[in-house]
């Protein structure tokens, strides 16, 4: 893989994004967890470097940051510095996939940004909207506010 001039982990070459497919991508889990951000599935570009919203495009490590849930800029090969800030991170679905969603997996097709009315395993939900670049309905502010919605949420 050739390194990136932006930091975070190398560029897979097509070949390795190809082979990538129903690969796993290590869940950033510990004890004690403020938050722990579920994705719906690794993409193929994560897969193939082993980090969680690895792919350049993807805008959760910024919205993180802009939401004051993290005090810097972390790149996708950094995610184990979450857990020092009571972060973890997750999939629904633990291979890389091409679909999957909240709204599907828990049968609520209206389902909106923020809280949900009902606990996972005991665990208040909270719903954010997909920081895929792919995902031009929201603005990194938009992705940014939404994060610090659920931040002010746990003072």
């Amino acid at each position: 893989m050739a390194a990136r001039s932006t930091g975070g982990p190398p560029r897979p070459t097509p070949a390795e994004l190809a082979d990538a497919e129903g690969r796993f991508v290590p869940d950033v889990l510990g004890p004690g967890l403020r938050v722990l951000f579920c994705g719906i599935n690794p993409g193929l570009w994560s897969a193939a470097v082993g980090h969680h919203f690895a792919r350049p495009g993807n805008r959760f490590w910024k919205a993180l940051h802009l939401g004051g849930l993290t005090p810097r800029l972390l790149a996708p090969d950094e995610e184990g510095e979450l857990l020092g800030l009571g972060l973890g991170v997750t999939n629904l679905v633990e291979r890389a996939t091409a679909g999957g969603a909240y709204r599907t997996a828990f049968d609520r097709p209206k389902a909106t940004v923020g809280p949900q009315p009902d606990p996972i395993a005991g665990s208040r939900a909270w719903l954010l909207p997909n920081p895929s670049g792919l995902n031009a309905h929201y603005q990194l502010p938009d992705l940014a506010e939404a994060f610090a919605e659920l931040r002010r949420s746990l003072d």
